[in-house]
């Protein structure tokens, strides 16, 4: 059986990045897609980790090479997921977030409408602002930017299968563990398994 991808966005700010990084701690046989991006890195990051650091002329020649499944130009910096990887893992019957922005999820549900779409969304603006601006990561300029598309970040969340509202971190981890076991309750990916158990009732 052929594995789930999920797609969880938020705009910058909106938590998405610390409930998957639980989520991935709690439950099993999920994995996460590592974007290429061209920002700089943060103070803890680490490449390979947290994201695949290349420059501007790398990217572009991956792009030229066919490869990624989405990828985006966002606060002038790149951010792109590796088709290749997580072809292997869907095929492999392993499920695999992608933590990507709207555009990029976008992009993926165009090519992949089967992927489940999740939106993280932050109980107001003001907490949204307070977030970014206590991860003291961007100058006056960027943190300005980030603040101005989140307005029209946050209206993109119709576009998704499902919304968690992050007001509470523990409660917001509960909601998404939940919809990731939810998904593979699904009828339709319990074919394989109900068709199996239907045989020893000689159906």
């Amino acid at each position: 059986m052929r594995g789930i991808l999920f797609i969880i966005s938020s705009p910058s700010g909106g938590g998405k990045g610390t409930l998957i990084r639980e989520v991935l701690r709690t439950v099993p046989n999920i994995g996460y897609s590592v974007s290429f991006t061209t920002r700089a890195r943060r103070e803890g990051e680490e490449d390979g980790i947290h994201y695949n650091f290349v420059s501007h002329a790398e990217f572009e020649n991956l792009i030229d090479h066919g490869e990624f499944l989405e990828y985006a130009l966002v606060h002038g910096n790149y951010y792109g997921t590796s088709r290749s990887q997580v072809e292997r893992e869907v095929a492999a019957g392993r499920d695999i977030i992608l933590e990507i922005d709207v555009q990029g999820a976008a992009l993926v549900r165009g090519n992949t409408p089967e992927a489940v779409g999740v939106f993280i969304l932050p109980p107001s603006f003001d907490v949204l602002r307070t977030r970014l601006t206590a991860r003291q990561t961007e100058s006056d300029e960027a943190l300005a930017l980030r603040l101005r598309n989140s307005r029209h970040e946050v209206q993109e969340y119709a576009k998704f299968d499902y919304v968690i509202i992050n007001d509470e971190v523990l409660r917001a981890v509960r909601d998404l563990q939940s919809t990731i076991y939810a998904e593979r309750c699904r009828r339709e990916r319990q074919t394989e398994s109900v068709a199996t158990i239907l045989e020893t009732f000689e159906i």
